[in-house]
């Protein structure tokens, strides 16, 4: 569950990114006879900016987590036997959430407080749908996302698997995995000299 939260904080860089540009109130001053406005003005005129600036770093936080993860995955894998291309997922994520979350009026106090419940409702759904693969985060760091079918050593065949991959995947790859979810992957190729 806190990983799920986390890629959720990582979905959202973009987003935040963008608040701290828009709502960001730094002092600016070219003159000689310049001074600092003091620590607690600069504090209390971005409390939007610094809330910000922590869910990036949560995000940060989640996203070495996942790359730690997969370094120690076991050498679990499986054959590809059937292989869907979903990256459209990325944009579907980015269009329906984070574009329409920047035309806030962060000036206001109400729009804060719709703002902070919107985000908690699409965070809760996020997580209990297991929709935290559709990151565009993750996208724009060169993550793929495929839909699979797969067979595993033993025999079993495992339908409708999600893949997070860095990877370009086609029928027939085997593949190590680290599972997030009963569904969804963190999946590396496994290279073969034939």
């Amino acid at each position: 569950m806190i990983r799920k939260i986390g890629l959720f904080f990582l979905s959202l860089w973009l987003l935040f990114l963008l608040i701290i540009v828009i709502t960001a109130k730094i002092p600016m001053c070219f003159t000689d006879d310049c001074e600092f406005i003091g620590l607690y003005q600069l504090t209390t005129s971005n409390i939007i900016p610094i809330f910000c600036l922590v869910a990036l770093i949560i995000g940060l936080i989640a996203f070495l987590d996942f790359r730690f993860q997969m370094k120690g995955t076991p050498e679990l894998s499986f054959k590809i036997t059937e292989l869907e291309n979903i990256d459209y997922e990325h944009l579907t994520f980015l269009t329906t959430y984070i574009i329409p979350l920047v035309c806030f009026q962060f000036e206001n106090f109400r729009y804060i407080i719709t703002f902070i419940v919107i985000l908690f409702v699409i965070g809760l759904i996020y997580i209990r749908t297991d929709l935290f693969y559709a990151n565009p985060t993750l996208a724009i760091l060169g993550f793929r996302i495929y839909k699979i079918s797969g067979e595993f050593r033993n025999g079993e065949k495992r339908n409708g698997k999600i893949l997070i991959t860095k990877n370009t995947l086609s029928v027939d790859d085997r593949i190590k995995y680290f599972k997030l979810d009963e569904r969804i992957y963190y999946a590396t190729k496994i290279i073969t000299n034939d």
